[in-house]
């Protein structure tokens, strides 16, 4: 959906605000995966890789993952600890883009929101070594099995290799489709408590 008339100013004073206005408003529409962004992590000397993970959530001004700990997002974050994003809603026309630092939360955090995943979600964290190669499909469902019958008639703890991140935006940025590729930006650098925002051309 595109907005009648393109703002002549930005939306709003508080980037964070608004980024949760959208996402609410994709969620409440049904909008396929409102959830799913791609991630771009990199090596300490440049080399970058993307994915697309799941949102849980935004807490303290700071928006919430995870992941195995092991994996090669994993890994790269512990060795550089700068990453961005992107969120697209095709069915809204917006987008918003987050870079910023990229750290653990509270240990916590991540054992509440382990508990709180079903029982299948928790033993597959539990047998995939996630981003490291397997000989077959048939060797994973057997390591699923190994730790289905290792932890029968037991709660699944979490396991210390996987757990929640969350990436603390220094600098944002809202899109707005406009007529003609003349769409509004605005970009949103930290200052202190608040954020200085800028116009940009499209």
């Amino acid at each position: 959906m595109r907005p009648e008339t393109p703002p002549n100013e930005a939306p709003g004073s508080d980037p964070l605000a608004i980024f949760l206005e959208w996402h609410n408003t994709a969620v409440e529409r049904g909008l396929p995966e409102p959830d799913a962004f791609a991630l771009a992590t990199a090596t300490p000397d440049g080399r970058p890789s993307v994915r697309i993970v799941l949102f849980k959530g935004l807490t303290d001004g700071a928006l919430r993952l995870v992941t195995n700990y092991q994996s090669r997002k994993g890994e790269e974050l512990a060795r550089n600890a700068q990453g961005a994003l992107v969120f697209f809603w095709p069915g809204l026309m917006r987008q918003v883009r987050m870079e910023g630092r990229i750290e653990r939360a509270a240990t916590s955090e991540s054992d509440a929101y382990f508990a709180s995943r079903d029982r299948e979600s928790q033993l597959g964290a539990w047998a995939s070594q996630q981003s490291r190669p397997v000989e077959s499909r048939a060797a994973l469902d057997e390591s699923l099995e190994a730790v289905r019958a290792r932890f029968q008639g037991k709660d699944v703890p979490r396991p210390p290799h996987w757990g929640m991140l969350k990436l603390v935006p220094d600098r944002v940025e809202l899109w707005l489709s406009g007529p003609h590729r003349l769409h509004d930006r605005f970009v949103y650098t930290r200052d202190g408590a608040d954020w200085r925002v800028e116009r940009l051309a499209p």
